[in-house]
């Protein structure tokens, strides 16, 4: 797990060791234990290394070839590196190392850019062929590990961090409004290839790009490798088969040279893997890492986590507050680079700095809620494809289901909300937040078609959950990298190994959404195995805070009133600011809960101070 950077001139100029130091230096955290860089003509690439496999120096990079034709800088983990390199082995390739890395540079060698199909894992990674003067550069099928580039005139820039990018673009970077839009309006970010700066673009998911130098040099062009739409395979015949292939994903990622733990949350997915470590994998020394609140506190799970303290010897708290929260703002804004519309990630990012001081590898079960439809909206979507197949006598009877379960109506208004049409279910969001700048409404609303438009227009759970994968599970994905790195830890999810999801998202829908409850294979497949109280849990909590209750204490009072009032939050043209000052008097009054919208804005005004003024 590292950190990739670099610089083409597109116009041969020698990349000087200054930029690529600065960029190397803007990320230093994602690679602690080691650096290189390698400058050839109008090429130039860094890399910082956080040692995971083979910690020796024979894991350097950027590493070349055996011919030293092939260059490479490569930041994630190939998981079957082991299978892949007998598979090379065969073939008469010779390996020097032990690492992931000389495997996936050799597979390049050997089977060119059909090698991707092959890698079960999590990566961004260049390589450059100085024989033909290629650049070749792919990134991971869900956005494990990020991938961020700059056209700027005659050279591209790329880095897996904006700041990097930011270190040697030599002018100040502009907000992207689409960006600022989809993030107040709808609590999204990332659903397609732009970045909250004008000037910095992702590569996408599933994509890659190649193009030469010489004679005369290409375009960075991203073409998608992978389309999972197009790669579901035959559905699990029964839990059982669910469970064998979600075991081997976790065994896979437990291939470490360095301590391995799970981040645990105490809902469903999180203890799935504490439980099939512990039982399948016979882990008894296990650490594991909670965020907790206090008993009866929103966001506190610590009822479900202890169910474990007869199981697992290493178990450690966080205990995240208020006061933590002010005073960690800074560091939180600069270890996420861009604004985020939740505290929640806030609690991940303390989860993290408690794990860095055990073990530098974590597991978690980020991903299970798309795959599975984790979220209470699925049942929206569940009943809008039963309505439109005409199964009225099954939508009736999970309709009651859900209500009998859960005494919500959230997934009924789901449903009408997803009935809308796209510009209506856009205005509604507008409306309910009724604090934007109509200007900037009117300027930029037509930014939420990817959201708007596909994510929420979907006709049924099976293309809602592929939908998620395609535009909502990356900002996820992002908001751990960025947690986890800026302390030097490697997150690992195991519900996305590709196989796993490949045969899940073709499961019918009753083998997800089952008589108002959700996940139901995976449900099944832990029978036995899970603590029941977990197995059967009704509610979904995830990483919550008591974030509403923050903003009401005199800490935040004297801030968030002093931010809100400030000559700077008037000037971005994006809020009504008086609007903004009433709706948190109502959240002080206890009139409602804003607390999301309240963070929302506090982040981005942080984001502003940080990285644009």
């Amino acid at each position: 797990m590292c950190g990739i950077s670099g610089i083409i001139n597109l116009n041969g100029a020698p990349v000087g060791d200054d930029q690529l130091s600065a960029m190397m230096k803007a990320m230093k955290h994602r690679g602690p234990d080691d650096d290189g860089t390698f400058a050839e003509g109008g090429v130039g690439l860094g890399f910082v290394r956080l040692s995971i496999i083979d910690l020796s120096p024979a894991g350097h990079q950027p590493m070349f070839s055996a011919d030293e034709r092939y260059v490479l800088i490569f930041n994630g983990e190939i998981f079957n590196y082991i299978e892949l390199r007998e598979e090379l082995r065969a073939k008469g390739h010779v390996f020097r190392t032990r690492t992931d890395s000389e495997v996936l540079l050799t597979a390049y060698v050997e089977w060119g850019e059909q090698m991707l199909h092959r890698l079960n894992g999590m990566w961004a990674f260049v390589i450059y062929d100085r024989k033909e003067k290629t650049v070749f550069g792919a990134r991971d099928r869900y956005g494990v590990k990020p991938f961020y580039y700059c056209v700027d005139g005659d050279r591209i820039l790329f880095a897996s961090e904006p700041p990097s990018i930011l270190a040697v673009l030599g002018r100040k970077p502009t907000p992207n409004p689409n960006a600022l839009f989809n993030y107040l309006a709808f609590n999204r970010t990332d659903q397609n290839d732009e970045s909250f700066f004008q000037e910095i673009r992702k590569l996408a998911h599933g994509h890659y790009f190649k193009f030469a130098l010489a004679p005369a040099p290409g375009a960075l062009e991203p073409k998608r490798w992978y389309n999972l739409r197009n790669e579901l395979k035959e559905p699990f015949k029964d839990p059982e088969a669910y469970r064998e292939l979600f075991a081997s994903s976790v065994g896979l990622r437990l291939r470490s040279d360095v301590p391995v733990g799970v981040c645990l949350s105490g809902g469903l997915d999180s203890s799935s893997i504490v439980s099939l470590l512990n039982q399948d994998h016979g882990i008894q020394d296990l650490h594991t890492f909670s965020a907790v609140y206090g008993q009866g506190r929103k966001g506190d799970e610590s009822r479900f986590i202890n169910l474990y303290q007869d199981q697992l010897k290493h178990m450690h708290y966080v205990y995240p507050d208020e006061k933590g929260l002010m005073e960690d703002l800074e560091q939180l804004t600069r270890a996420q680079l861009e604004p985020v519309p939740s505290t929640s990630t806030y609690a991940q990012f303390r989860v993290m700095r408690l794990a860095k001081e055990n073990v530098t590898v974590t597991l978690d079960g980020q991903g299970a809620d798309e795959a599975l439809a984790g979220y209470h909206y699925f049942f929206g979507f569940h009943f809008k494809n039963l309505l439109r197949k005409g199964k009225a006598g099954a939508l009736l009877s999970e309709m009651g289901h859900y209500y009998a379960k859960h005494r919500s109506l959230y997934g009924f208004k789901s449903l009408v909300f997803f009935l809308l049409p796209a510009f209506l279910r856009t205005r509604l969001r507008v409306m309910e937040k009724g604090y934007l700048d109509p200007g900037f409404f009117q300027t930029h609303g037509k930014g939420g078609g990817d959201i708007a438009g596909e994510l929420y227009g979907s006709n049924s759970l099976q293309e809602a959950l592929i939908n998620h994968f395609e535009y909502k599970l990356e900002h996820l994905l992002k908001w751990e990298d960025r947690n986890s790195m800026w302390f030097s830890i490697e997150a690992r999810v195991p519900f996305l190994d590709y196989r796993l999801v490949e045969h899940t998202l073709s499961l019918p829908d009753n083998r997800i959404i089952r008589e108002g409850m959700t996940k139901h294979i995976l449900r099944e497949a832990m029978k036995g195995t899970l603590p029941e109280e977990i197995r059967m849990r009704r509610d979904k909590v995830g990483f919550e805070t008591p974030e509403d209750e923050w903003f009401r204490t005199p800490l935040f009072q004297k801030y968030i009133t002093e931010l809100f009032g400030s000559t700077a939050f008037a000037s971005r043209g994006v809020v009504d600011v008086k609007k903004v000052q009433e709706m948190y008097q109502k959240h002080l009054n206890r009139q409602g809960n804003y607390s999301r919208e309240i963070w929302k804005l506090i982040h981005l005004e942080k984001w502003y101070n940080h990285f644009i003024d």
